[in-house]
């Protein structure tokens, strides 16, 4: 494609003696183009409302360099563009990668023929990004289709591709197949930012719809949002249906679960069991305290230390058997606990000696005690609700309790009651004076947000069991601390 040379881009209202026809729009008249067409994305992205005079100076901009107008155009996709115009393709990858830093002494001498086509060039790019960056992050409101979500996920894939990123990068963190990611390249930090506007898309559309469509289902990206829809519509499902929802649920859980059981690894592991005496075998020698104390048999005429007596690592820990009772809060304002604390009660029971159970309610209680070492199983049934009863799930795990000495419970709920604070308390307060260590959680999210009634938070910090701050790394330390 080539660029016309018109003496000044219609619309833009510029002119002057500065441009010359032969060589095309001066310096001053390439940076007016270019503000003109990002003015027009600031325009289209913070207002839904068009601006006619932006609207048509970019039209006349777009279409004087020699670009598609298809390219101003929100409701054709980037894939569209480029099927019918194929040399575009290789304009889009790496537009908005980083650029290596220029050599020095590379731009020296350039003249003013270079710097007009460099300019020009900044132009071709701002059109080009317009297009990448409206498609992607304007979506407007109201019903969505499948259609529309497709044309998205693949408009997505070329602002990866426009950022140096491989497809997939960005959204969930995983290369492409044939893909080999740079390690030492920085990857933009928009991953969420894209999820969040892919899981609005999901909300606003049928989601069974994508759900029957396989091809379409197996590129949505899991999150916590779509994990919630997809527990409160599984009911409803069957067929292609069900079993994606089940695979999708199935990615997130695995992913989860591989996150937290790297923090549990990690958390620490309690103090050593001095009552076991140490093997005494090499590998637990310890040469440091060995010479230490044997200091006093050293011979200076020698040069020689005499050692008469050998000194040993504790290496036992202790394990005695620990009973872990996880009561979580399945309300729909409490979605992101349940299904993180499901993940982390099943690997504690994977834990040796470690007796988990399981119980999720909200306005009735359910023993998920039986399905506590498969978190997708789990989850599976549960059925959030809108409403809790504190009552009703204590009165299932209190008979769970049979040494209090050796059992923790840890309660996860924004503790706001209909109407039974006093009667839940109560019983909290019974179980905590019986032995029972109480660990009072107001939720369970990767960001550590929380929000807890404020009759229970003071009534805990009373009784010496403040609500624990709702970040998960907390809470993994404190049971791996408890039961080790």
């Amino acid at each position: 494609m080539t660029e016309h040379t018109t003496g000044s881009p219609a619309g833009t209202g510029q002119s002057g003696p500065d441009e010359n026809a032969a060589h095309g729009p001066g310096a001053a008249a390439h940076d007016n183009r270019r503000q003109v067409l990002y003015w027009r994305l600031l325009s289209r992205l913070f207002d839904h409302e068009e601006q006619p005079a932006l609207e048509s100076a970019s039209l006349a901009v777009v279409e004087d360099i020699g670009l598609p107008s298809a390219l101003l155009d929100p409701q054709t996709s980037v894939d569209s563009v480029v099927q019918r115009h194929p040399d575009l393709a290789a304009e889009f990858d790496g537009l908005m990668a980083p650029e290596p830093e220029p050599e020095p002494g590379a731009g020296a001498g350039a003249d003013a023929d270079g710097d007009a086509r460099d300019r020009a060039a900044e132009v071709r790019r701002a059109a080009l990004v317009s297009k990448v960056l409206l498609n992607v992050f304007a979506t407007g409101s109201g019903t969505v289709t499948a259609g529309q979500l497709a044309r998205w996920q693949a408009d997505a894939g070329w602002l990866e591709r426009a950022l140096g990123c491989g497809p997939g990068e960005l959204r969930g963190g995983r290369g492409g197949a044939g893909t080999t990611p740079d390690p030492g390249r920085p990857i933009p930090a928009i991953g969420p930012e894209l999820g969040a506007i892919e899981a609005d898309l999901v909300k606003r559309m049928q989601l069974r719809e994508v759900l029957a469509d396989p091809k379409l289902a197996a590129q949505l990206t899991p999150s916590m949002s779509l994990i919630e829809q997809l527990l409160r519509d599984k009911n409803n499902l069957s067929g292609v249906a069900l079993a994606n929802a089940k695979a999708l649920i199935r990615r997130f859980v695995d992913e989860v679960a591989e996150v937290l059981r790297t923090q549990v690894e990690k958390a620490s592991v309690g103090a050593l069991d001095r009552s076991v005496p140490p093997k005494r075998v090499f590998r637990n020698l310890d040469l440091d305290r060995t010479i230490w104390k044997n200091l006093t048999n050293w011979s200076p005429e020698e040069e020689r230390l005499y050692v008469d007596r050998l000194y040993y690592r504790h290496t036992a820990r202790k394990t005695t058997p620990q009973r872990l009772i996880v009561v979580v809060d399945q309300s729909g304002s409490m979605v992101d606990s349940m299904v993180n604390c499901t993940i982390l009660a099943s690997i504690f029971a994977g834990l040796p000696k470690v007796d988990v159970h399981l119980i999720a309610y909200d306005t009735r209680a359910i023993d998920l005690t039986p399905w506590v070492k498969d978190p997708f199983e789990a989850l599976l049934r549960t059925n959030l609700g809108g409403g809790n009863d504190g009552p009703v799930a204590m009165a299932m795990a209190r008979p769970k309790i049979t040494d209090p000495a050796d059992t923790v419970m840890v309660w996860i709920s924004d503790f706001y009651e209909f109407g039974r604070s006093q009667p839940l308390f109560e019983g909290i307060e019974a179980v905590h004076r019986s032995g029972v260590r109480f660990i009072p959680v107001g939720s369970v999210t990767s960001s550590g947000r929380q929000e807890v009634n404020p009759w229970f938070r003071e009534r805990f910090k009373a009784l010496g069991t403040p609500v624990l701050s709702g970040h998960i790394r907390k809470l993994v330390h404190e049971l791996k601390t408890f039961l080790a």
